[in-house]
């Protein structure tokens, strides 16, 4: 699964003016050594069915994938990355991520296209990481090894569960047997894949759990994303909530899962990610690090750095708003520059979901900030037992990983 929005913000619907690239090259507060990784995001809103907790900005696709205006949206896309070329020119890509929504709802031919026009506009990383999200729920015979044709050499399988019980408790529109058919073939087309698999699921029991491990472990997955299932506002869930496992009961489900997966040769390296040696996720592993990225399609995001300040921008939300205006020039519908206050926070706030931490240079780098800034709430993390501090890194210790939302507030401005 993508970070699709590192920092939760409003999801505004109305265009504000491009402005030219003048504007973000002015003087300003911060003073940035250099500029950090760049990734690119693309969102693909459309899905078979929205399922009941999802907040992504997602659409159900009435009549199934026939419906979506592939070519449009395509062109849409494209259009979006050249009004957005002047903010990123002469830098080069190390990661590309086509979420969603379903981005297996497109074809492998749709998907071929956009790669192709992102390699004609920008500069690719030789090795470049290129990610897609797909659902069994979309899945047919060599689609995945279409896919890996078109230049996606990461695939996300959004599986949540292998147990037809609880695929049904979050509506989800794929059943087990779809799920492993899906993820056998993912291993068969990829070197690399992950598996995104949620836990404390309605009804669901340490031994449920222990099946779908089971399971899960048995693909010999590469990367395993794992979530445990929130109730977020404005979803399905929220306005009718199921009953859930009891928090000692999910607390208990994760030392599970950490105590199999680490059994399985893989190394829990953030918060809810667990990888073998050398499949972390390059794309989620730069927006940690407060890296940079360019986020086109609906409702994307973008965190822009520049040598005297930090730009956050929105793109329109509904997708068919979003296409006329991004067609016409413009899908902009924020563009705000991150206050110097705020900086620390927003860092943090990802940083510290890494279990390495982070290197204090790259707070420096990063934020234009000197260490001055951070080094109150650091002490204060520190004599919490929430952080071990040397000359060169911030490590979370494993109460700071318990109690992250604790550590990270200690940053707020």
């Amino acid at each position: 699964m993508a970070v699709h929005i590192p920092l939760q913000a409003a999801q505004p619907s109305e265009q504000v003016v491009q402005r030219d690239i003048q504007h973000y090259m002015r003087p300003g507060t911060l003073q940035l050594p250099s500029l950090p990784p760049l990734s690119l995001y693309v969102h693909l809103p459309w899905c078979i069915k929205k399922c009941p907790y999802c907040d992504f900005n997602s659409h159900e696709a009435r009549d199934g994938r026939h419906a979506v205006p592939e070519e449009r949206y395509i062109d849409a896309l494209i259009a979006d990355l050249e009004q957005a070329l002047p903010l990123i020119w002469g830098r080069s890509i190390h990661s590309i991520f086509l979420g969603g929504g379903t981005p297996s709802l497109f074809s492998p031919e749709s998907i071929d296209r956009l790669i192709s026009a992102i390699r004609a506009r920008l500069r690719v990383d030789a090795g470049c990481e290129i990610t897609m999200e797909a659902n069994p729920g979309t899945f047919e015979k060599d689609r995945f090894r279409a896919f890996r044709g078109a230049g996606i050499t990461r695939l996300s399988i959004g599986v949540q569960s292998f147990d037809d019980r609880f695929l049904e408790a979050i509506g989800r529109v794929h059943n087990g047997a779809q799920a492993m058919a899906a993820v056998e073939e993912a291993a068969s087309s990829f070197e690399t894949f992950n598996l995104d698999i949620m836990y404390a699921l309605p009804g669901q029991t340490a031994q449920d759990l222990a099946r779908d491990l089971d399971k899960v472990l048995g693909f010999a997955p590469p990367h395993i994303s794992i979530y445990h299932l929130t109730i977020e506002p404005n979803t399905f869930f929220a306005k009718y909530p199921p009953a859930v496992p009891e928090d000692d009961v999910a607390y208990a489900m994760l030392d599970q899962i950490t105590a199999r997966t680490a059994q399985a040769g893989m190394q829990r390296y953030e918060v809810s990610a667990y990888a073998k040696p050398g499949h972390a996720c390059v794309h989620n592993s730069n927006y940690w690090l407060f890296g940079d990225y360019l986020g086109i399609g609906a409702g994307a995001h973008s965190k822009l750095s520049f040598a005297h300040r930090v730009v956050r921008q929105v793109r329109l939300r509904d997708p068919a708003r979003y296409m006329t205006q991004a067609l016409q020039g413009n899908a902009l519908a924020q563009d705000d520059e991150v206050k110097r206050a705020d900086l620390p926070f927003e860092f943090m706030l990802n940083a510290l979901r890494l279990r390495e931490g982070f290197a204090l240079q790259d707070y420096l780098d990063r934020t234009g900030l000197p260490l001055s800034s951070i080094a109150k709430a650091l002490h204060e993390a520190e004599a919490k037992g929430l952080v071990k501090l040397d000359f060169q890194k911030v490590t979370p210790t494993e109460r700071g990983f318990d109690f992250l939302s604790d550590l990270q507030e200690l940053f707020l401005a």
